[in-house]
């Protein structure tokens, strides 16, 4: 497996700009499964988990075009429904966690769809309860083989129906709005997520000719229609990327122009880090973070030290937790990170405190920042990042650490940040890929 190795210490100053929301981008491909014309999509990040899933596309027989940069087209009228059902499909579906929103698209429009268990980062259970729920309120049938660990859903022709659903999941919101929109009828969705993904999804399918009301709300409306037409997309920046890039530049910088970051649609991300003492400066739709020598975490009203916690939009996303994390490290103060989502998420911490931070977990769920004021930097470590987000949060602690550190597992980096090394090299960082 490849690794980074940081010489840290370096401070970092220029322009960064972010790619496009990996989370979006897996639920519009997926998206493009539903018509048989073309659907131009742009702004389509490079990154392992895209490109795997584009693969998956190619493989299943759709037509995809590749006209520059991030800049493809999609055409689904020859699916090759027999590939569906093989092994090398399930194989490979089984690896990739957003193969899952593959089941929406596929049952809607061919009456039939079999989905592995799906892969992805190991940071606890995740269900995909609200998935199928979804599909059998609107009339769906499924089986499970155990054998060969493959859900067999089928549906003659799917039906409109109310939900309430029991959590507020993304995935099972997106591929539930998938299947709706060919189905016959109204469907209305309660608690349904509203992510900017989601309302991005929304507005896609909108412009191939479906009709979804109550987009940016928790509460969807979506009245089936018989077809869906082509249509031209562009993928918004990925406010996970900008929220990293802001605690890159606090803990790292001598002052940072993250360019384009789209911050309508950013939500409570700016103000989050602005609560951690971190000056976030908005110019026009750029941000604008300078040097940090000291930055010190507010306290609630009653005195109390400062709680952050994950919850469905416009809460905080759980993908910042860690980088939070990390930049809470040096602040003047104390926080605590309660990861309320999934119980493994915060099990790296043992690195960080290896490094010198001074973190207690209290339990699988939450941990304790002491903040360092910037007294006494991190120390250089050998890690392995665990998952996507981890990683780059340990790849920050890295840049800002006195001596070399090397971080194995970056695949898990690469599934979600477009040639991190060379953009923050080009901000003055040192950090080398080593090879296998």
């Amino acid at each position: 497996m490849s690794s980074f190795q940081i010489e840290g210490g370096h401070r970092l100053s220029g322009e960064i700009t972010p790619q496009g929301a990996k989370n979006e981008a897996l639920q519009v491909l997926c998206a493009t499964l539903l018509t048989d014309e073309p659907v131009h999509i742009t702004n389509v990040p490079d990154i392992s988990d895209v490109n795997n899933q584009i693969q998956l596309l190619k493989e299943i027989g759709v037509k995809v075009t590749q006209h520059g940069k991030g800049d493809y087209t999609f055409q689904a009228d020859a699916v090759d429904l027999a590939f569906l059902e093989s092994e090398e499909f399930l194989r490979c579906s089984s690896r990739l966690r957003g193969s899952i929103m593959f089941l929406g698209p596929l049952l809607t429009r061919f009456g039939r769809a079999l989905v592995s268990k799906p892969g992805g980062d190991k940071i606890g259970r995740r269900r995909v309860d609200t998935h199928f729920l979804g599909m059998q309120k609107l009339g769906a049938h499924f089986r499970y083989d155990d054998e060969r660990g493959v859900f067999d859903i089928t549906a003659e022709r799917l039906h409109g129906s109310y939900m309430l659903l029991d959590e507020a999941s993304v995935t099972g919101t997106a591929n539930i709005i998938m299947a709706a929109v060919l189905a016959e009828g109204t469907t209305t969705i309660y608690n349904a997520a509203c992510e900017p993904y989601i309302q991005q999804l929304c507005r896609m399918l909108n412009a191939m000719g479906a009709h979804i009301e109550g987009i940016a709300s928790n509460l969807l409306t979506i009245h089936g229609v018989e077809c869906l037409h082509g249509t031209e997309h562009r993928i918004l920046p990925d406010m996970i990327e900008v929220g990293s890039f802001i605690g890159m530049a606090a803990m790292c910088g001598d002052g940072i122009l993250i360019r384009d970051v789209g911050y309508d649609d950013l939500g409570i991300i700016p103000y989050t880090f602005r609560r951690l003492g971190i000056s976030v400066q908005r110019q026009g739709d750029n941000i604008y973070v300078p040097c940090h020598d000291h930055y010190e975490i507010e306290s609630f009203i009653d005195g109390s030290f400062m709680t952050f916690s994950d919850a469905p939009w416009p809460g905080l996303t759980p993908d910042l937790l860690s980088v939070l994390l990390v930049v809470s490290t040096q602040a003047k103060g104390s926080v605590l990170i309660h990861q309320k989502m999934f119980e493994s998420r915060l099990f790296f911490v043992d690195k960080l405190i290896d490094m010198g931070a001074q973190i207690i977990l209290c339990d699988p769920h939450r941990a304790v920042v002491v903040g360092h004021d910037n007294q006494m930097r991190l120390r250089a470590g050998r890690m392995s990042s665990p998952d996507i987000r981890a990683g780059i949060a340990l790849l920050i602690a890295a840049m800002s650490a006195e001596g070399v550190s090397t971080i194995s597992n970056i695949q898990q980096i690469d599934r979600g940040y477009e040639d991190i090394e060379r953009r923050f090299n080009a901000l003055g960082a040192c950090i080398t890929r080593l090879p296998d």
